[in-house]
């Protein structure tokens, strides 16, 4: 069975791990069975957005089984947004990525409202870091932005209810449930409360985590095998319509 990554990370992060090389990545993606990862670079993730793209951009150019995330600052809009259009020229990154800690800012900040104003111009899939019950905001965001997709990253993480419950209220809201505290529950409460299987995306944090830790949540879920096609490959593959080019 396909599995694609839409959760995926490359370089170094300043942690005590030794985690830099891609050949990590295909290691990991060979032990567990991945075809494909979308990644971000961590450089671009936690210190300079547009320097880290650049830097992965190389990284992409010689690695097909793996796809980019050009990282979105919205401290710096103007600047990411030409950034973006220049990553995404490549043909090699599929999506924006925005992470609410490293640059402190939230979902519901005005500067992320002008971020989500610009991808919604731009329209490829945004993959957010979701940590909090802010994550609620979501769909009433998305309401007035109709060319924009988001992935919510660790499915609100601690809020995972909280995110159930956008992703019901809004079909352009996704869930990707890794993360390194593996609650039991999560993706059994999203189903009950009536989260669409087209709504579930296969993610792993790799290389911060190793993939087995989302395969063994995807693995006690209970899904059908025509479910898991859709949530380890069948759904990403129709959300990024850029993987499908690149084989």
């Amino acid at each position: 069975m396909r599995i694609i990554d839409v959760h995926g990370h490359w370089g170094p992060w300043p942690f005590h791990m030794d985690v830099g090389d891609v050949a990590l990545n295909l290691e990991l993606m060979d032990r567990y069975g991945i075809e494909r990862q979308i990644v971000s670079g961590a450089e671009a993730v936690v210190y300079d957005a547009v320097a880290g793209n650049a830097k992965l951009a190389e990284v992409l150019q010689e690695q097909p089984r793996l796809h980019g995330y050009a990282v979105v600052n919205a401290n710096r809009l103007e600047r990411s947004a030409e950034d973006l259009k220049d990553c995404l020229s490549t043909g090699r990154f599929v999506g924006a990525k925005i992470h609410t800690t490293y640059p402190g800012v939230g979902i519901g900040s005005p500067l992320m409202a002008d971020a989500f104003d610009m991808l919604n111009e731009v329209g490829v899939p945004l993959l957010l870091h979701t940590w909090g019950t802010d994550v609620a905001l979501l769909p009433g965001m998305l309401a007035t932005r109709p060319n924009l997709t988001v992935i919510a990253g660790h499915a609100g993480g601690d809020a995972w209810r909280e995110a159930a419950r956008a992703a019901v209220e809004c079909d352009r809201i996704y869930l990707e449930h890794c993360r390194t505290v593996t609650d039991a529950g999560r993706i059994a409460f999203a189903r009950s409360v009536g989260v669409p299987m087209e709504q579930f995306l296969f993610g792993t944090d790799s290389t911060l985590i190793d993939p087995c830790v989302s395969l063994g949540v995807i693995r006690d879920a209970g899904f059908t095998e025509s479910e898991l096609r859709k949530v380890l490959s069948g759904n990403a593959l129709r959300l990024f319509k850029g993987l499908a080019d690149n084989g």
